[in-house]
């Protein structure tokens, strides 16, 4: 299974620039979201993402994974890999 992955991004977010460049060295394929000009783009973003407003935010099959210091996270726990396969998520 080839997971979806949404990262709603602004073009001067270093962070942004991290977590796609980490999603890039794994070879996962992501869709950008850019939500500099506000709006309806980032309306969705903060509802999808709980409130948060900060980005980038990453979604993964619709699983909320969170910020880049998250996503760099999931990784280091081991639990990226196993997501980005499909598996479920522990709650």
């Amino acid at each position: 299974m080839t997971a979806t992955v949404e990262i709603y991004t602004t073009p001067t977010c270093g962070y942004c620039r991290a977590a796609k460049s980490l999603l890039t060295r794994k070879n996962v394929a992501f869709q950008e979201i850019d939500v500099a000009a506000g709006g309806a783009l980032r309306q969705a973003m903060v509802a999808r993402a709980g409130g948060r407003t900060s980005v980038p935010q990453i979604f993964v099959n619709d699983f909320h994974v969170g910020g880049c210091d998250d996503l760099y996270a999931l990784e280091r726990e081991g639990g990226l890999d196993p997501l980005l396969a499909g598996e479920k998520v522990p709650l």
